[in-house]
């Protein structure tokens, strides 16, 4: 532990009313806090403005609002029925006398003596003529120094809003004198920016709107310019590993064996990891590069895998072994049949590697990438299968990892690992990130964007209906069936009464008659599609039961799918010519252009019709979804995505969780052109920072902090 950067690093059993061991230690712990620096850095989720006090006799407007009122009744307790009692009592203000009932609450009845105040917060309402409060929450009334402002904190069973407001005081009182602040005074002048110590406090218990707003401030660009620093240092201390240069190769057999010609930018991406891969020179020792560790970002159907062909054919050709990871078994047997069909031809063996593979296809896979009594296998191919302790390579050079943000970062090491030191890395994403948000996802990777699509790629034909349009939409769906090809249906939630979606709802999507895949694969092939093989596939199904559904698929044994977002990722069924996205409201644009990317990837023309009665309505959905009818292109879609919800789904987040030794997004969203600015701001002060002082020796209290949360590039 660092000395400048211990503050409050002491257990939470410190506090009086948590005992180690114990129950409230617990609760805690299951909420990421084990120190009170941790409880201190669990920020409120929320405010109610209690500042805002009304008078009885004001009329309610369905809004909680706070009253002082004093009591003028002795509390009564009342069984209304078994299992139910009612702690009631009066109190008044110049206003008026409102009744207050507290339910199930009993403990409560010695707690409002006669001629006691109390600020109370909540809804009244009137009922025969007499005003009514039921169960507010309460504080006793101290006088004009009460602070307006109350946090609200995220909780968990059991830790009520009470308790955790007592705790984070309790904290707050031992540990706030004690902060260090690890940011560099000029840039706090620079920036405009409050102390720690005041930011912490005011985020707690801010006296107005305007400390708040000072507190968000400063916390905010901490967040953003921590993790601006651990990327830096990251992506530095890589440079410092060495890793095999390889030779440049003649790339004209495998362009041949194509058979179509590279796009511009797949050209520019493939020279990139060229570049990477043989260190730029001609010159110097074996193990003389620095390791590639490089992002291919593109839209769906740009033709990434074929630049990861190339990286694996540069490996084989310097003697070396490539493994590509996928999320999925399918999507594993997809590459490998597209693969194998294209490597053969140019000397490369390629191997399968999946759990569901039996015994003996098992054993033979893993002596090939051992190169032990079989040939060795020049690119290996698999799911998680591939990182577990019996896989052996002879000679791995690189790593290849499809849709990367499906893996953890630890699995993403432990496959590296496998290759020793200085295994390059390559990992390919369909997920276009606006340009602007590119620094904070990919700022410890290099970047390879593939913004160009490959030539004779169809533009799908997008529409937006409602549910007047039902029966036109089946009959068209019969008719591309008829006509030889095959649908998906997409739907936002598992199963009937689910109430959730399998993937996370949009956040204005209602709520109300969301279609479940289950539910609605059966009415369709019961009652509306009773002659065509219908069949469903969701997240929340077995892998092995999951595959053979998407074989089926694959295979055109089902003629129409109804799935979950599952399918928005990866699957490449050629004759699938029509995608069906029901209560698409509930989507955001960049999932919604996911799924429809899953149709057009054959000869046939290709549609997308996405099902909502916000379609033509002026709403943010039916914003969106005009948006989807009219733009295909997916960065511009990203930028879209971006302007209407934020980086909620880009950004990292830790939520409600704070993981140990992390620096997570709390409240850093970004959401609005000031939140971009001060990103910016954070990256562009880190970067100087480290320009001048890489070991962070000029600044004790920072490289502290950071060595204490195991971030790597900072040595003890």
């Amino acid at each position: 532990m660092s000395a400048d950067a211990e503050w409050g690093c002491r257990p939470v059993s410190e506090l009086s009313g948590v005992t180690a061991g114990g129950a409230r230690e617990r609760q805690l712990h299951k909420l990421g806090i084990y120190s009170l620096r941790d409880l201190i850095y669990h920020f409120p989720r929320g405010y109610e403005d209690r500042g805002d006090v009304r008078l009885v006799s004001d009329m309610p407007d369905g809004e909680a609002h706070s009253y002082i009122l004093t009591v003028v009744t002795a509390p009564s307790v009342t069984t209304v029925r078994r299992g139910m009692t009612l702690v009631r009592f009066r109190a008044r203000d110049d206003g008026g006398v409102c009744e207050i009932t507290f339910f199930n609450q009993y403990y409560l009845k010695n707690s409002f003596p006669v001629g006691s105040r109390f600020r109370f917060f909540g809804k009244l309402t009137r009922e025969r003529g007499g005003a009514r409060m039921a169960s507010p929450t309460f504080e006793p009334y101290t006088g004009d120094e009460m602070r307006p402002l109350v946090p609200i904190y995220p909780t968990t069973a059991g830790l009520s809003q009470k308790m955790m407001g007592s705790l984070v005081k309790k904290a707050a009182d031992k540990t706030l004198s004690e902060v260090t602040d690890f940011l560099p005074g000029e840039i706090r002048e620079k920036r405009g920016l409050s102390t720690l110590r005041y930011a912490l406090s005011g985020i707690h218990f801010p006296e107005d709107g305007e400390m708040l707003e000072r507190a968000r401030r400063r916390l905010t660009y901490d967040e953003f310019f921590l993790f601006a620093v651990r990327i830096r240092l990251s992506r530095d201390e890589r440079r410092q590993a060495k890793a095999k240069r390889f030779s440049r190769v003649d790339m004209t057999p495998f362009t041949d064996r194509l058979g179509y010609e590279l796009t511009g930018a797949q050209k520019r991406a493939i020279g990139e990891i060229e570049a990477d891969l043989c260190g730029g020179n001609e010159g110097g020792g074996e193990f003389d590069n620095v390791p590639m560790c490089r992002i291919v970002v593109g839209d769906v159907g740009c033709g990434k895998t074929a630049v990861a062909a190339a990286a694996a054919y540069m490996t084989a050709k310097n003697g070396l072994q490539t493994v590509l990871m996928a999320p999925t078994e399918i999507l594993a047997r997809q590459h490998y049949d597209d693969l194998s069909r294209l490597l053969s031809g140019v000397g490369m063996n390629v191997t399968l590697l999946v759990g569901s593979m039996g015994a003996r296809e098992k054993r033979l896979s893993l002596a090939e990438c051992r190169g032990a009594g079989a040939p060795r296998a020049d690119l290996v191919i698999g799911t998680h299968a591939l990182i577990e302790d019996k896989v052996e390579f002879s000679d791995l050079g690189l790593v290849i990892t499809d849709e990367q943000h499906r893996f953890g970062a630890l699995q993403r090491a432990a496959l590296s690992e496998k290759g020793g030191e200085g295994v390059h890395t390559l990992v390919m994403s369909a997920t276009p990130i606006p340009r602007t948000l590119s620094l904070v996802m990919y700022g410890d990777l290099d970047i390879s964007v593939i913004d160009e699509m490959p030539k004779g790629r169809q533009t799908v034909d997008t529409f937006a209906v409602g549910e007047s349009y039902r029966e036109r939409l089946n009959k068209f769906i019969r008719k591309q069936v008829e006509e030889g090809h095959q649908v998906y249906i997409v739907c936002p939630a598992v199963g009937d009464g689910d109430g959730e979606d399998d993937e996370g709802g949009f956040e204005d999507g209602g709520g109300a008659d969301l279609k479940s895949a289950v539910e609605y694969a059966k009415e369709l092939s019961e009652n509306v599609f009773p002659d065509i093989a219908v069949g469903f596939v969701h997240g929340k199904m077995k892998g092995a039961e999951k595959d053979a559904v998407m074989r089926d698929f694959s295979a055109g044994k089902i003629k129409i799918l109804v799935s979950t977002t599952v399918i928005e990722v990866g699957v490449n069924v050629p004759n699938a010519t029509l995608m069906v996205v029901e209560n698409a409201e509930r989507f955001g644009l960049s999932q919604l252009h996911q799924l429809r990317g899953r149709v057009g990837r054959g000869s046939a023309k290709s549609y997308c019709v996405l099902v909502s009665d916000a379609a033509g309505t002026d709403t943010r959905a039916g914003e969106r979804l005009l948006t989807m009818r009219r733009e295909h292109d997916g960065f511009r879609i990203a930028e879209r995505d971006l302007e209407q919800r934020g980086p909620g789904d880009f950004l990292p987040q830790n939520g409600v969780v704070r993981q140990s030794g992390s620096f997570g997004f709390t409240l850093a969203r970004a959401d609005d052109e000031r939140g971009m600015e001060r990103m910016k701001a954070a990256f562009a002060d880190a970067s100087s920072l480290l320009g001048e002082d890489p070991g962070l020796e000029a600044h004790p209290v920072l490289r502290g902090l950071l060595r204490d949360a195991g971030t790597e590039g900072i040595v003890s």
